[in-house]
């Protein structure tokens, strides 16, 4: 009977529930704790979450609201308390001068995003994206109507992505450039010349439009630096969607805050599909972020420098592992080894490795690691692998990482 019912189920969806694809992201950490929930020892190197507790001023302000019950609607935008904030969070971060109607507060960054396509892309524009790319990005487009057209970037520049390959890529029917510097998966930060170089671009091209998502910009290394798209030129900010949120820099991932700034015809249409479809976020974590941003730079500095060090240590070892090489990142919190060169070898199980999903799960099943195939952001000889974790457990990732890779025959 269960069988019969799904099959009517399933054929009641619509072709858009159909063609969407599962966050791999998701479900491998999905899997990771099901799997540490029956008892099973994992180390989950999958998520994108920092390990941390919430930046303290934050939660206190959560608290006050509570107590001052400040528990009712807001406007769908956002409290002005909260887009003050955020023009002023953009003004000395990045030398952007918005005001609070130039901004759209969202349930988490991810929903900026896709706010932001479903009000700028019609049904057969094309969205040019750099590969290797965050998950979640091609099924945001498909579900705007919009095609993805992955833009290739090389191991060799760093995964960096060159305004003459994007150029390659543009057409008349091309409406937005998704970037993504810091970028999930592989760590790169656009440097400043290509960025303009970008901009230029973008500026010859009167209909495309930039959804710049700068969600790791507090997260930069060594010498790499972050540069806001929209702040190096009017014209180009008056083109730029930027967009960004608390869940990295503040260790809010659960209190799903992002906001967007753009110009104001986009933001105020971002504004009213909220008020049709989540009537905006909840208004604790609303206080709670204005706290963050008015007072939680400390906290985020401290975080941003524990994760330089876990950065260098995942380095050194993926270093010492057989087979394995990886471009240093030069931000965010991910590493992204190419492990290619374990296809076509067998496990100390026995199993044959033919492609990078095979891989994943055997790291998962033999060495009970938990990390994420790189077919998920568009490629195939890659992992990603998640310093968003304690040194001890990134120790005891490293150290089962190696042994396999070590066991390979």
């Amino acid at each position: 009977m269960s069988m019969v019912q799904s099959r009517v189920e399933t054929g009641l969806l619509s072709e858009r529930a159909r063609n969407l694809a599962p966050s791999p992201t998701v479900a491998m950490d999905t899997r990771a704790k099901t799997l540490l929930a029956q008892g099973v020892d994992v180390v989950n190197l999958t998520a994108g979450e920092p390990d941390f507790p919430t930046v303290p001023v934050a939660a206190a302000a959560a608290h006050r609201a509570i107590d001052a019950g400040f528990t009712r609607y807001t406007a769908s935008s956002g409290i002005v308390e909260l887009r003050q904030e955020i023009c002023a969070k953009f003004l000395r971060d990045n030398a952007l001068a918005y005001s609070p109607d130039d901004v759209v507060v969202t349930p988490g960054a991810k929903y900026a995003l896709y706010a932001a396509m479903q009000v700028l892309c019609d049904p057969g524009d094309e969205v040019l994206i750099p590969s290797p790319y965050w998950v979640s990005y091609p099924e945001q487009v498909k579900l705007a109507g919009a095609v993805p057209v992955f833009v290739p970037t090389r191991e060799e520049d760093g995964f960096c992505v060159r305004a003459e390959v994007i150029g390659d890529y543009v057409t008349a029917r091309t409406k937005m450039l998704l970037l993504n510097s810091p970028c999930n998966p592989t760590g790169s930060v656009v440097p400043r010349a290509e960025l303009e170089a970008i901009g230029e671009l973008v500026l010859a091209h009167g209909r495309m439009v930039v959804l710049s998502d700068e969600i790791y910009e507090s997260l930069v290394y060594g010498a790499a630096r972050h540069d806001s798209l929209a702040a190096l030129d009017p014209a180009l900010k008056a083109k730029t969607v930027t967009i960004n949120g608390l869940s990295k820099a503040y260790a809010m991932t659960g209190w799903r805050v992002g906001y967007a700034a753009a110009d104001r015809a986009i933001a105020q249409a971002m504004g009213n599909l909220l008020s049709q479809t989540t009537s905006g976020i909840n208004s604790i974590a609303q206080k709670a972020a204005v706290a963050a941003l008015r007072d939680g730079q400390a906290d985020v500095q401290v975080m941003a420098e524990e994760f330089a060090r876990r950065r260098e240590y995942v380095l050194a070892r993926l270093a010492g592992m057989p087979g394995v090489r990886c471009v240093p990142p030069d931000g965010a919190f991910y590493v992204f080894p190419n492990v290619s060169s374990a296809f076509g070898r067998t496990t100390p199980a026995g199993v044959r490795l033919t492609d990078i999903g095979t891989l994943g799960l055997q790291l998962l099943d033999e060495a009970g690691v938990a990390t994420v195939p790189g077919d998920g952001f568009g490629v195939t000889d890659h992992i990603r692998i998640s310093y968003a974790a304690s040194l001890s457990t990134l120790e005891r990732g490293c150290d089962r990482l190696e042994e396999f890779f070590r066991g390979l025959r």
